[in-house]
């Protein structure tokens, strides 16, 4: 269920580098909602996999991480620290390698049957947003406002690139188009918990839209919706 003690739930859905996080941190901040961020628990699992020389095949080895990882998140102003075992790894799990992995590691359903009750946990601590690709689909199917977000591949890139710039990243536009092609047939094409909208999922292009305009847009249904 996701509609935990009346809390409100919202769910955000939608591909890479869409903006998802981005507008969920803004919803959490102004409403005062945790923020569960899914894609970095697939990340984290990954980094941790690779960090134990475990292959992205090996969906035991990764079921048991996913199990027991020891993940917290601190939002501070727009960024939302990932703490693994007391380690700050935000960096590190947003770096360009970690977005294909995380695909990969997300296509197992033993994965994501681990962590299913884990991010519901995260629920209980209060009203929640929660973002990744198949929150409104699987995770909060009863969520009380789901949003899927789209965008160009090209604009998305732009957006990543920018991201990576700032954090002293060197990636090519190239690089990054192709990266996010192959990740969004790799999300899409999964056999357990394909990259979709949920049919009342409330679509938004956010292509041609400046963060606050989205938000803006969002800002209203959850209003609505409280």
């Amino acid at each position: 269920m996701s509609r935990l003690d009346g809390k409100i739930v919202v769910a955000v859905d939608g591909p890479a580098g869409v903006g998802k996080s981005t507008l969920a941190i803004g919803l959490a901040r102004e409403f005062h909602l945790t923020y569960v961020e899914t894609g970095a628990l697939y990340r984290a699992i990954g980094w941790v996999a690779r960090e134990r020389g475990i292959s992205p095949d090996d969906e035991a080895a990764l079921a048991a991480i996913a199990a027991t990882l020891p993940i917290e998140f601190s939002l501070e102003g727009e960024l939302n620290r990932v703490i693994l075992d007391g380690r700050d790894v935000t960096t590190l799990l947003r770096s360009p390698e970690m977005g294909p992995l995380a695909s990969q590691v997300s296509a197992k359903p033993k994965v994501r049957s681990a962590l299913l009750d884990r991010q519901r946990e995260f629920a209980k601590l209060g009203g929640t947003v929660a973002e990744g690709r198949d929150i409104g689909t699987v995770v909060f199917p009863d969520a009380h406002v789901k949003f899927f977000l789209t965008a160009d591949v090209e604009e998305r890139a732009h957006r990543r690139y920018l991201q990576l710039q700032d954090a002293g990243e060197d990636v090519s536009m190239a690089q990054l188009i192709e990266e996010i092609g192959t990740r969004d047939r790799q999300d899409s094409g999964r056999a357990v918990a394909p990259l979709k909208a949920a049919a009342d999922a409330i679509i938004v292009d956010t292509t041609h839209l400046s963060v606050e305009g989205v938000l803006d847009v969002l800002r209203e249904h959850v209003r609505r919706a409280l």
